[in-house]
């Protein structure tokens, strides 16, 4: 009995493991490649395979913080990407709201403001903050 417990118990320890685990949430980088990498391109310049192909050209993603002062503004690119009912419908930005559901966390915004936002949607915009050109 007791030989039976002790080579049952470092399997018990490894389910506790993985039930005590957190679901693995994908990377920045891994969401941008599924989701952004066909119009925005792989360096996120927005020369993407089919940015010839869209009406509009994709933003060149690299300069935001250029474009902010130096500053990346996070809570403007995490409101783009995410999307919503009744979102302007003239640009080409899809609604990445459903493929970003994550476990929510607490954002805090530059203003301190404390944001309830997908972890997922976190990640992607962390991700795209290190495209930056200096």
């Amino acid at each position: 009995m007791m030989k039976h417990l002790l080579m049952t118990l470092p399997i018990l320890a490894l389910v506790a493991l993985f039930a005590c685990s957190p679901d693995l949430q994908p990377s920045g980088a891994s969401l941008y490649r599924q989701n952004c990498v066909d119009c925005h391109g792989r360096s996120g310049a927005g020369d993407g395979p089919l940015a010839d192909d869209l009406p509009v050209p994709p933003s060149n993603l690299r300069g935001l913080a250029a474009a902010n002062d130096g500053v990346f503004p996070t809570e403007r690119v995490m409101g783009t990407i995410h999307g919503y009912s009744g979102k302007d419908t003239q640009g080409l930005m899809p609604e990445f709201g459903s493929i970003l559901d994550s476990p929510m966390m607490l954002w805090t915004a530059p203003d301190g403001r404390q944001i309830p936002t997908p972890s997922a949607l976190v990640a992607l915009a962390d991700y795209l903050e290190t495209l930056q050109d200096q």
